[in-house]
């Protein structure tokens, strides 16, 4: 049998060894990596230019505050001027004043029940 044994085996083959299909190289890394720095500098540019509007906002804030704030310090100039030039507006049209400078011009003043109407209106 040991024959026998032997003969099958001759007669049979051996099964060869299976090859593995070759795998696909996977990519290298590299190319990915450049991917993400790409959207990493897109991102870091997005907030600069966002960062860069908030700062010309508030820079156009404080000159239009400044502006105003010069508006109010002029309004509050202008409205001592027009005090000072009321209260001497005041002053110089005074009664006792006024009729001083009617005597010099010989202007007298007369009581009013003194005044006669002459009635226009006759039919």
């Amino acid at each position: 049998m040991a024959s026998l044994s032997h003969a099958q085996a001759a007669s049979v083959a051996h099964p060869l060894p299976r090859s593995r299909p070759k795998q696909k190289p996977k990519p290298r890394t590299r190319p990915r990596a450049k991917a993400r720095a790409r959207g990493g500098i897109l991102w870091i540019a997005i907030g600069g230019i966002l960062l860069a509007g908030v700062v010309f906002v508030n820079v156009a804030v404080l000159q239009l505050n400044l502006s105003l704030d010069s508006s109010n310090t002029e309004r509050s100039k202008l409205l001592a001027e027009n005090a000072a030039l009321q209260t001497e507006y005041s002053r110089l049209v005074s009664s006792p004043r006024v009729n001083a400078a009617a005597a010099k011009q010989g202007l007298v003043y007369k009581d009013p029940s003194q005044y006669g109407y002459v009635n226009l209106a006759t039919k």
